[in-house]
């Protein structure tokens, strides 16, 4: 099979869309990495414990992977371009919510209406590229994006520092107003309103089905080292989130109109790539949360320098996006994933070997490494998900892509903050340095069953 066709440069009119959806994932990029470098600082001015603020970040991710099934069927209903702008102004008013927060109950209230506009933005602003661009340059628009998207991670750590140090907490969220305006601005012109000539009636019993298996799994994560909740409550939460996940396999058997049919499934590709990306995420999405939480909880870093220190993380992302492409048809889905994923793992248990004390230089250049390994993960992950979705599967299979990297985000970022309580309540407070090491030697260990579905990739895969 000639694998040249595939890879086009993108053509010009398809640019403006691009930019479109760029702006999406630069306010999800930046108020996910700003708000994660202020959580000891909103901890502080909530009267909140910082080492129990992971529920601010899993509480909007959550509800993003919670509403996502939502977002293929309301755009096939009403039109990307509806739905988009519609998640756009809910995203942007609860964030004024989010900085008029004065308790925490409150905050993550709004958090969770952000989630609800994110769980609309960011896939079908993916689905939006799928439905639009020619699969020809589907790569090349892909990593455009993610190239643009990621000014949002570069400049969000120093950001947040700077405005929790010098200015105030408040900001990390208002500065959302301006960026949401102007992708107001652009949808209208840059976004057509495509919509689906036939919608199958909602699938109302499949999606609760999937909320409780969503929540159950997460929140029983979430809480099981938090002293006040019993154990039996988080393991019941567990218990129910399975049987529900269990329950919903059989559902998408038996029902036609089933949110995701289980006919997705046959496509071996596809379904690697799901379980992967699960697996893969666990631990590399915990880490945006984890390091700037060690750096300055267990090592004493003020705000600012914290920001400082993230950027060659996304350095390293920027850097690698160029070449991405040219690795992938050179060694092919299969030896990259199997390979990146298992230094991955390698990297984020490194981090155990870091202390305070550890150079700057060395700390930048690992954090650098960490970058590029992470992105070239995600992007061949995504690509290979998605490349062989035909045009009928493309708005179901894209959502529930889009749910599972939002649902191991949540798992990942409640499992992180989980090992993080249960090894310091074990260390004491004195030794919260072990209690991170240990936590992300755990988190790395996670990766290995992500490189074993990658083995299943079959040899000889098309590029």
């Amino acid at each position: 099979m000639n694998a040249t066709p595939t890879h086009q440069a993108l053509q010009p009119e398809f640019r403006l869309l691009v930019l479109l959806v760029s702006i999406g994932f630069f306010m999800q990029g930046l108020d996910t990495t700003i708000i994660n470098t202020a959580l000891p600082a909103i901890a502080l001015s909530l009267q909140e414990d910082p080492l129990r603020m992971h529920s601010v970040v899993v509480a909007y991710v959550l509800s993003v992977a919670v509403c996502i099934p939502l977002s293929g069927w309301l755009a096939d209903r009403f039109g990307v371009r509806n739905v988009y702008f519609s998640a756009i102004v809910i995203f942007t008013l609860a964030s004024i919510g989010c900085a008029n927060a004065d308790h925490l109950n409150e905050l993550l209230l709004y958090r969770v209406l952000q989630g609800i506009g994110g769980a609309l933005l960011l896939p079908v602003g993916r689905l939006a590229m799928l439905k639009i661009i020619p699969r020809t340059q589907f790569l090349s628009a892909m990593s455009l994006m993610s190239l643009a998207g990621l000014i949002g991670p570069l400049i969000g750590p120093t950001l947040g520092g700077w405005m929790v140090e010098y200015v105030s907490w408040h900001w990390v969220f208002l500065i959302n107003i301006p960026i949401g305006l102007l992708g107001v601005l652009i949808t209208f012109k840059a976004m057509p309103n495509i919509t689906e000539p036939t919608v199958k009636r909602f699938d109302y019993s499949g999606f609760f089905l999937l909320l409780l298996a969503m929540i159950g799994l997460c929140l029983g994560i979430e809480n099981f080292a938090n002293p006040q909740s019993p154990l039996w409550w988080s393991v019941g939460l567990i218990v129910a989130g399975a049987l529900a996940s269990l329950f919903y396999a059989y559902h998408s058997h038996t029902h036609d109109n089933a949110l995701f049919r289980s006919q997705l499934f046959r496509n071996k590709i596809y379904s690697i790539g799901i379980l992967g990306n699960f697996f893969a995420r666990l631990g590399g999405n915990s880490i945006p949360f984890l390091l700037p939480l060690m750096l300055q909880v267990a090592f004493g870093f003020e705000p600012f320098i914290t920001g400082l220190l993230m950027i060659p993380t996304v350095l390293g992302s920027l850097a690698s996006k160029p070449i991405i492409r040219k690795i992938i048809q050179h060694f092919g889905y299969r030896q990259v994933l199997l390979v990146n994923t298992l230094l991955v793992g390698l990297c984020i248990a490194s981090f155990a070997l870091t202390t305070a004390d550890t150079p700057i230089w060395l700390r930048a250049i690992h954090f650098f490494i960490f970058g590029i390994l992470n992105s070239l993960q995600f992007v061949s992950m995504n690509t290979l998900t998605l490349k062989d979705l035909s045009q009928q599967d493309a708005s179901s299979g894209n959502s529930f892509l889009s749910m599972i990297m939002m649902l191991s985000m949540s798992i990942g970022v409640a499992l992180a903050g989980t090992l993080v309580n249960m090894f310091s309540a074990y260390f004491g407070p004195e030794q919260l340095d072990n209690a991170f090491h240990l936590a992300l030697i755990c988190l790395g260990c996670l990766n290995v069953i992500a490189a074993y579905i990658f083995w299943h990739i079959p040899k000889n895969t098309p590029v």
